[in-house]
């Protein structure tokens, strides 16, 4: 059974199976709907039911409270259609943005490598090309929990915008039910259920302005993959990667980016360790990533496109820096998926779009 969805203003209809959620079936059109936990935590995704009627599913009352409720919101992650419905949402107007539907794949393990002490590369072959823009990011189903969890892709597809093989960089969360099991269970050969791509973390080429990447924990998947894909494509604007980590040996793909800029005049790579105890001969930059970024941009970041990706409280203080530094947050990309124990936390609020 199904339902028939219209969503304005764009006056599109789609159809949604019992069960699925209206996020699902509208990005399964390639129609994007802010989101960010996909779990009813946030309220990224609140959307206005105009007519018919919705099962609000788990939303959190937190997340969409009961006089929100009454007065027709649902959260699109949550929500499952009772009858024919028709919602407003808010849905921009993002010119970089490529309509690709999301698609369910097998994959299978090709290789597992360990990249840090708490970080491993995961390889997998899909059963058909994925095609995506860099920066986005794959829901993989984790078969001991019935649940799914968000990796970014590490590399950056084929100058067709298709990849037969994706990247994903997992690091190992205490307490963490998903990524134990992807650290401790999962080996070579096995196979999963990966649905993508998702998300609006892409690089705007259209801006055509010197670009800086703001990197932190294993929050390098994302920043890797754009950097990969403008390299590839001869960008000729200046580029920026500035990544930290608490110690030298969580520092991945180091050598590589070290390798990119010799290689490449145009690309800045700046690596900073904000631990201090196992690191006696280091003699790169110390301290957070927006303390680096502060210094390397003498505190004055106009002109630039920042992307950002790593624990919230990086991004929130590098958006504070950027901000600070005469930049605008037009001018701010995040990568907008959080975990759950992410949703609970506080925004500034300061911070309207990033």
């Amino acid at each position: 059974m199904s339902y028939q969805l219209t969503l304005e203003p764009l006056g599109a209809t789609i159809e949604v199976e019992e069960g699925q959620t209206l996020l699902d079936a509208a990005l399964r059109q390639g129609i994007y709907i802010p989101h960010a936990c996909g779990h009813g935590l946030c309220g990224t995704c609140k959307v206005q039911v105009c007519e018919g009627e919705v099962d609000h599913g788990a939303a959190n009352p937190f997340a969409l409270m009961d006089m929100e409720r009454d007065d027709g919101k649902t959260l699109a992650c949550c929500a499952t259609l009772q009858a024919d419905t028709v919602i407003e949402a808010d849905i921009e107007d993002e010119p970089d943005a490529l309509i690709i539907p999301v698609r369910d794949f097998r994959a299978t393990v090709a290789r597992i490598e360990q990249l840090t002490p708490t970080i491993k590369a995961l390889h997998l072959t899909l059963d058909k090309p994925i095609q995506y823009q860099a920066g986005q990011y794959v829901q993989v189903q984790i078969p001991s929990l019935g649940q799914s969890r968000a990796f970014s892709i590490a590399n950056a597809p084929n100058a067709d915008g298709f990849a037969s093989e994706i990247e994903l960089n997992v690091r190992q969360v205490p307490g963490g039910a998903g990524t134990t099991w992807l650290h401790e269970s999962l080996k070579a050969g096995d196979q999963l259920t990966v649905a993508g791509p998702y998300g609006r973390f892409f690089v705007r080429h259209s801006a055509a302005q010197p670009m800086v990447f703001m990197a932190g924990g294993s929050g390098l998947s994302s920043p890797r993959a754009m950097i990969q894909e403008l390299l590839a494509r001869d960008c000729a604007q200046p580029i920026t990667l500035i990544y930290g980590q608490r110690s030298r040996e969580e520092l991945y793909y180091d050598d590589e980016f070290r390798a990119l800029a010799a290689q490449y005049p145009h690309f800045t790579y700046i690596p900073a360790i904000s631990g201090d105890a196992e690191c006696g001969d280091w003699s790169g930059a110390r301290g957070f990533v927006h303390e680096a970024a502060r210094e390397h941009f003498a505190g004055n970041f106009s002109g630039q496109k920042a992307y950002l990706c790593g624990p919230p409280p990086m991004v929130e203080a590098c958006i504070s820096t950027l901000m600070q530094g005469r930049l605008f947050e037009r001018d701010i990309y995040t990568e907008k998926f959080i975990s759950a124990a992410d949703a609970q936390g506080t925004r500034s609020p300061l911070f309207k779009r990033v």
